[in-house]
């Protein structure tokens, strides 16, 4: 299976979750309303940094992970370009990869998963990255599920 990514576009992307713009003026932006923990106990904030190294497309996969009871936001510290993979969920709970899609992101935008969206990790292009990342965890054996995938799934430009 091959995925092509495609400019990134709030409407194209609203199924699988927020983008998240950064300020082009003196001012705040507050995106906690994107925040999502759906969990029915207490769950901590985990707010992190992380860097990144660069991958080279095409890039081969059979792998996505999510977050069923939180989202998770990465915000753009010192990023050049990425690409995100999504899927919505299938019958049988894992990633419907017919409804796949690949996103080329530019270093001024970031995202914000919906809880329980199935993603590939990060992706990024060009030279190492740094992001911010927000999502709630509580420690338990759900905070990250993981799916091997049916096929190979390719990732290009």
């Amino acid at each position: 299976m091959r995925l092509v990514a495609e400019p990134i576009t709030e409407a194209a992307f609203a199924p699988f979750g927020q983008l998240l713009a950064l300020p082009t003026e003196a001012g705040r932006v507050d995106y906690s309303a994107f925040a999502e923990n759906l969990r029915p106990g207490k769950a901590s904030v985990c707010f992190r940094t992380s860097l990144t190294a660069p991958s080279s497309l095409p890039l081969k996969t059979r792998v996505m992970e999510r977050h069923a009871f939180s989202s998770q936001a990465f915000l753009p510290v010192d990023v050049a370009r990425y690409v995100v993979m999504v899927a919505p969920d299938a019958a049988d709970g894992g990633p419907d990869l017919s409804g796949a899609r690949l996103f080329l992101v530019d270093g001024r935008t970031g995202i914000n998963y919906r809880a329980g969206v199935w993603h590939h990790p990060m992706t990024v292009l060009d030279r190492d990255a740094v992001f911010a990342t927000v999502m709630f965890n509580d420690g338990g054996d759900r905070d990250e599920d993981w799916a091997d995938l049916p096929v190979e799934v390719e990732l290009s430009l």
